[in-house]
């Protein structure tokens, strides 16, 4: 019995001295780019064009208003 807990803890501590350092290769390191170059395909909103600032801003306006409840909602009267 004794021996059996010395073989296991034994395999777990040689387990443990096994895992590989996990850092970024600099080959594999990607930096983001600006969030309004993004894509230039058919699923982009209406009206936005790709690499323009002031209208990547605009349409984040124009999200925020429509997801906005005091807009949404019909006035009480």
């Amino acid at each position: 019995m004794k021996r059996i807990l010395i073989v296991a803890v034994l395999a777990s501590g040689l387990a443990a001295c096994g895992e590989k350092a996990q850092t970024v290769q600099p080959a594999m390191k990607k930096s983001d780019g600006k969030a309004w170059d993004g894509a230039q395909n058919a699923y982009v909103a209406e009206g936005w064009k790709a690499g323009d600032q002031a209208s990547w801003e605009a349409q984040l306006r124009q999200r925020a208003q429509s997801q906005n409840e005091y807009n949404r909602a019909p006035a009480l009267k």
